[in-house]
């Protein structure tokens, strides 16, 4: 028969805890883990920042690619431009 607090037994001989002595690994991982998520959350807000940063001002720089390609005539690039400004 087990008994707890026994070399043998389901409980916490030794002083050990429920882990065996390797407690300390797992939570080294577990503090790891949250550090990488939090990372993870933290850069996923950052670059969605710079996204729309980057979709504001690359509309405007594709508007003027195509006016310099010829691609619209003055009338609709300045139409357009107003439209990106408002």
């Amino acid at each position: 028969m087990m008994w707890f607090n026994h070399p043998g037994g389901f409980g916490y001989g030794y002083g050990y805890g429920m882990m065996g002595g390797f407690g300390w690994i797992f939570m080294i991982l577990i503090v790891i883990v949250v550090f990488v998520l939090l990372f993870g959350v933290f850069r996923q807000f950052v670059d969605d920042r710079r996204d729309r940063r980057m979709l504001r001002r690359g509309a405007r720089d594709i508007l003027d690619e195509r006016y310099a390609r010829g691609e619209i005539d003055a009338d609709e690039y300045k139409r357009k431009r107003a439209d990106l400004d408002s």
